[in-house]
């Protein structure tokens, strides 16, 4: 359920409506728009029968949730929400982020290199993984903490935050220590415990679309990390899992407007995991702005035939910029930056 106040309500009124749910014992969460207030209400929603909350001062309507998904959706927050990584880097408003580095992190020479190229072509986040999941257990699993070392020497380098994925619920303090945004990859998006987790702490959260889930799947997985506390969740559309063979994913960026109607969190898409190999990803980025998309993920190597891992899809630091002056001639013609 959700209290809408009236438009200008009183600070107080608001306070005695949340006073009085809290006192019968209903968890709250408090939005606040430009010129409305609404306050969401999680519990047995038997136990408002006989509250009259709509008698209470300013109290314009209550209303029912019928959506699964509650803190996530637009009946508690119609408007959009912007989360911060850094001060300089904000998602879900005019400014569109690009994320941009290798798959791995394979070496400091290796992630210096391309942390610097990528910087110098426009790119507002620095990706790397230091942990990888890989589907054979004998295909190059990462560095681990020295991974995570390393990113932290390049943002120190080069001022970008770095973006890097938590795999297991015993990482998250090491993962948070070093990285700004903390990815949950495709592999682990219904990892329940993980997401309570992820929940409990203060760092952004890059929510990647599992391989076969819904769009509905995807934003409830959201909602598990936002139901603990940490609103701060952005969702990444990477392609999902179709009969389609030629493309390792299909790139679902009817997920972009859709993830939009029906939450108000930010949208990112990672066109390079999305097709699977280099000569698309330009493309699709640009399809990924035209529908709407707050960011992009865009894997690149200085030298993509070496790469440790998937290095198909990556691309040079020449057509990453080539990318990057395309992408900005269509943002500026839907109104936005990059």
């Amino acid at each position: 359920m959700i209290v809408v106040m009236a438009p200008n309500a009183k600070s107080e009124h608001t306070d005695s409506v949340i006073n009085r749910l809290k006192k019968e014992g209903f968890e709250v969460h408090l939005s606040q728009g430009v010129s409305r207030t609404i306050i969401g209400i999680i519990g047995d929603k038997t136990r408002l029968t006989g509250l009259a909350l709509e008698a209470m001062s300013s109290v314009e309507k209550v209303v029912p949730i019928l959506r699964p998904f509650k803190l996530a959706g637009r009946d508690f927050k119609p408007e959009d929400s912007t989360v911060e990584v850094t001060p300089d880097v904000k998602f879900g408003g005019k400014k569109i982020h690009v994320i941009a580095g290798p798959c791995a992190v394979e070496g400091e020479n290796q992630l210096m290199e391309i942390a610097k190229e990528v910087k110098a072509s426009g790119a507002t986040l620095l990706r790397g993984g230091a942990f990888k999941p890989r589907t054979s257990p004998y295909s190059f699993q990462g560095m681990e903490e020295e991974g995570l070392k390393i990113l932290a020497a390049a943002r120190q380098e080069t001022g970008l935050p770095i973006v890097t994925e938590v795999m297991d619920v015993r990482n998250i303090p090491l993962v948070a220590r070093y990285a700004d945004l903390l990815q949950v990859g495709a592999r682990n998006m219904q990892n329940f415990f993980l997401l309570k987790e992820l929940g409990r702490i203060q760092k952004p959260i890059l929510l990647k679309r599992g391989a076969s889930a819904t769009i509905e799947e995807w934003i409830l997985a959201a909602e598990y990390i936002m139901s603990e506390g940490n609103h701060n969740v952005i969702l990444c559309e990477r392609g999902i899992r179709t009969f389609e063979t030629y493309t390792r994913n299909t790139l679902d960026l009817s997920a972009v407007p859709a993830a939009k109607n029906l939450s108000h969190l930010p949208v990112v898409v990672d066109p390079s995991h999305g097709t699977g190999k280099w000569s698309l990803v330009a493309p699709m980025a640009r399809a990924a702005i035209a529908a709407g998309a707050d960011g992009l993920m865009i894997e690149t190597h200085c030298r993509p035939e070496e790469a440790l891992s998937d290095g198909q899809q990556s691309l040079t630091p020449e057509n990453f910029s080539e990318t990057m002056k395309q992408m900005q001639d269509l943002a500026s013609v839907m109104g936005r930056e990059l």
